[in-house]
């Protein structure tokens, strides 16, 4: 009976790993884009499917407001966790972002947007349009993992993965256009259906010497599911800054640049133009 039961683990155990591996492995269950968004706008869904996805800035707006949190009878299938994330920031300006990456065959798991997270150093030199220039300029000039929050030392990408950790925490420093070096923290974890990666600054945003956003005022929250019609990226993004800075700089321009970037960089990474899959043995 014992031996019966140490092979029924192995069994279960060898699936798990399956489910996460095998690039065209069929989640029981998939959610569809309309039963996570009920009653989503026509308009709103035709954007999500773009190459752009859809994406929508605010100033001072109610939790109301977000397609994320729904509304009503509309009850969104995004956890409440990933909202609060950003609100208990006390943001002032806010973007809120949907994208699909369609997949109809089943090729793209978990384990690959894992592996396009892991691709820091993919970051670099990412275009973005400067209107100040008229021209597209890399937003990251240098982007590296680092040691610790401490510590500055630079650590090199891990290979790709071949299984998804429960939890993970990374560092990593951010040589931004306008902002110079930034400092981040990165939060990945499995999350109810999907993966939950959080991304937040430890240390002070400044433009020259002027502080924009405090340390841990500037959030991001992306949630990546395997939905009926492909990769569904959530992102909600926050930032808390002074009357001062937001007069003088376009907050909601700033963070809808930087999320757009993020968020090309990690739909490329999973969709192998960058590749991050695990190399075959």
């Amino acid at each position: 009976m014992r031996i019966i039961g140490i092979v029924l683990i192995y069994f279960f155990s060898v699936l798990q790993l399956g489910a996460q591996t095998a690039p065209g492995a069929a989640a029981p269950g998939k959610r569809s884009l309309n039963e996570i968004f009920p009653g989503i706008a026509p308009a709103v869904r035709q954007a999500v499917f773009s190459n752009e996805g859809y994406s929508k800035s605010a100033e001072n707006a109610p939790r109301s407001s977000l397609i994320g949190a729904g509304s009503g009878a509309s009850r969104s299938g995004i956890d409440p966790q990933i909202i609060d994330g950003v609100f208990l920031k006390t943001p002032g300006f806010m973007v809120e972002s949907i994208k699909v990456i369609p997949d109809a065959e089943g090729l793209y798991t978990l384990l690959d947007v894992y592996n396009a997270l892991g691709n820091i150093r993919g970051l670099k030199g990412r275009l973005y349009h400067s209107f100040t220039r008229n021209e597209k300029i890399p937003l990251f000039e240098d982007v590296t993992r680092i040691e610790s929050p401490k510590k500055n030392t630079p650590v090199a990408d891990p290979p790709p993965a071949a299984r998804i950790p429960p939890s993970e925490t990374i560092y990593m420093r951010l040589k931004d256009a306008n902002f110079g070096n930034s400092f981040y923290r990165g939060d990945i974890a499995l999350f109810q259906r999907g993966l939950r990666c959080s991304l937040t600054n430890n240390k002070n945003i400044n433009y020259l010497f002027i502080t924009v956003i405090k340390e841990e005022k500037f959030i991001v929250q992306f949630y990546f599911e395997v939905i009926s019609e492909g990769i569904l990226i959530y992102s909600l993004a926050g930032a808390d800054v002074s009357d001062f800075v937001s007069s003088r700089i376009d907050m909601s321009s700033a963070i809808n640049k930087r999320l757009a970037v993020l968020i090309s960089w990690a739909a490329e990474g999973i969709t192998g133009k960058v590749n991050t899959r695990p190399l075959d043995k």
